[in-house]
């Protein structure tokens, strides 16, 4: 473990060093791709050390035993569950978002087709209901 935390921090350190060494080195001409590189080196470091820190201490066997009171079926129903909110609602958002700004430029042209874009913005917006709908359903099973 303590070989797993020097070598997340030194991958911290370098994901700070790195992107400021190029930024230097050429000329300060490219920061924004020097600053995103380095957002997501950071994150995505940060990242893997937290799963490898929280996951560390689980194991496959202990899943289903009297001391967790829950099944490995249970918990993959739970994700299930999530997957399809989260996703759904993702979906829906997206959806929403571009049918949205096409009714408003519709709208901008012509006031009397105010209802025919709303119908197409709640259509979009039933995308994120039924992953609910979904989840309600893989719970209850």
């Amino acid at each position: 473990m303590n070989v797993l935390m020097t070598v997340l921090l030194m991958l911290t350190a370098l994901t700070v060093i790195v992107p400021a060494a190029l930024y230097y080195a050429t000329g300060r001409r490219k920061g924004a791709q020097c600053l995103l590189m380095n957002a997501i080196s950071f994150f995505s470091v940060i990242g893997v050390g937290m799963i490898c820190m929280l996951g560390g201490g689980v194991s496959a066997f202990a899943a289903g035993t009297a001391e967790t009171g829950m099944t490995v079926g249970e918990g993959l129903k739970y994700i299930g569950a999530a997957l399809s909110t989260g996703l759904s609602g993702v979906g829906g958002g997206i959806a929403v978002s571009s049918a949205a700004s096409a009714a408003i430029g519709a709208m901008s042209e012509n006031e009397k087709i105010m209802g025919k874009t709303l119908i197409f913005v709640a259509l979009a917006e039933g995308i994120a209901l039924y992953g609910l709908v979904i989840s309600f359903m893989i719970l209850n099973a």
